[in-house]
């Protein structure tokens, strides 16, 4: 069996709210002849907690067989100064000899960013234990900053980040992305395009169980449509809100009750800002629930008790030009439920899948007249766009066959050192 160590600051289990892509392909490398420890910090984000007790600078755990090494960091909430300091801690007490002391020497290490400082750490312990280096891009630090308007062209970190991220790219044996087009950007900084690979995202099937029969939604038990996730700037929720607001006065205006009932489940900086737009436009707890977020182990039985589901970005095109690949749209298309999306990215999961309806991004109009168009389909018309999707889940997006996937990079990448 061989070993390979993932440096993911934010990595997850499935007892807490949030993406466990690292947790669920370990859990599977094994039947490929891998052994994953992930190396996370003990911080949870964005929810603040400290995993650690007072005293303890490292704890090694196993959940459902998968090892974490949790690293001591500061706790913060939010995106501000705290986050950026708890980032600089979890590289520094990556590369100290004495936090990873106890784990099993390494074939390959991959260094995954949200931010780069991970992945440089990664780098560091691959060349401290002369093994490969993968580098893993979930976010194409700076540039998605620059397109979100967060940083400028050429300012002095911009041109550091970019500094660093060349650095990273020509340095690892592979790059992993989890975009459809992100080769596009990574090839012109200097990295061979055979070496970039594309590993999306996906879902574990085996954890949801079968699909339950459609609901006729009636005006005591209305179509239920569900998000769940974050709650921030680049999810776009106000537009959904607004758009709700849109169904209901249809609805009052044609007198046809209430056909869909939204809610919003998860926790992010937007959320008090959201519960206001909503009273504003008299979306009671009839039309709108704000609910707290749940463990990811729980969202397979959770995602029942949705009809149809709805997920939004925001209008930035050049941010979205290498595509997207968010977590919770597999989710919704394992749980065989139909999706609107509403997205002006370069790839739209969910018209390849014939898994529902897709509009532009940041049209209040369109997304209502979406919404009133799912919930005035059949139940049987509803079940045929969730199979779909289901499917769709299956034939290429399950973490057994994505697992696999991993495992013939990082045989590659060992056959090429021997």
């Amino acid at each position: 069996m061989r070993h390979v160590w993932i440096l993911n600051h934010y990595a997850k289990h499935p007892e807490v709210a949030g993406g466990a892509r690292h947790f669920q392909l370990a859990r599977h490398l094994p039947a490929y002849g891998w052994q994953a420890t992930l190396i996370a910090a003990s911080v949870d984000h964005p929810s603040g907690h400290q995993r650690l007790g007072d005293g303890e600078q490292t704890r090694l755990e196993s959940c459902d067989g998968v090892p974490f090494l949790w690293l001591r960091t500061s706790s913060y909430r939010g995106n501000g100064g705290g986050r950026m300091k708890s980032m600089l801690e979890y590289a520094l007490q990556a590369i100290r000899p004495a936090r990873l002391a106890g784990l099993e020497r390494p074939d390959l290490i991959i260094g995954s960013s949200v931010h780069p400082f991970a992945a440089l750490a990664g780098w560091w312990l691959a060349r401290r234990h002369g093994v490969p280096f993968v580098f893993e891009v979930r976010d194409l630090w700076p540039q998605t900053l620059v397109d979100m308007g967060r940083l400028r062209e050429g300012s002095p970190m911009t041109r550091a980040m970019r500094t660093l991220e060349t650095f990273l790219y020509r340095r690892a044996r592979r790059v992993l992305t989890l975009l459809p087009r992100a080769r596009d950007y990574i090839v012109p900084r200097g990295v061979p395009a055979e070496r970039v690979v594309w590993l999306s995202n996906g879902v574990d099937l085996a954890d949801y169980p079968a699909p339950s029969p459609p609901s006729v939604p009636t005006q005591e038990m209305p179509l239920t449509l569900m998000y769940f996730g974050g709650h921030g700037e680049a999810n776009g929720l106000e537009v959904l809100i607004e758009a709700m607001g849109r169904v209901r006065e249809a609805c009052e205006r044609d007198g046809r009750g209430l056909p869909v009932q939204l809610r919003l489940i998860g926790e992010g900086p937007a959320k008090e800002a959201l519960q206001r737009q909503a009273t504003g436009l008299g979306l009671d707890g009839r039309w709108v629930r704000f609910e707290p977020p749940v463990p990811k182990r729980e969202i397979p039985i959770l995602a029942q008790q949705a009809d149809a589901f709805v997920i939004t970005v925001r209008d930035l095109p050049r941010l979205y030009r290498f595509g997207i690949s968010m977590n919770k749209l597999f989710d919704y298309m394992a749980a065989a439920r139909p999706v609107i999306i509403a997205s002006g990215a370069v790839n739209d999961p969910v018209a390849d899948a014939g898994a529902g309806i897709s509009v532009p991004p940041e049209d209040p109009a369109a997304l209502a007249e979406a919404i009133l168009a799912l919930a005035a389909l059949s139940p049987e018309e509803r079940a045929a766009l969730g199979r779909a999707g289901r499917e769709h889940m299956e034939a290429a997006y399950d973490y057994r066959i994505l697992a696999g996937r991993l495992a013939g990079v990082m045989n590659d990448v060992m056959e090429e050192v021997r």
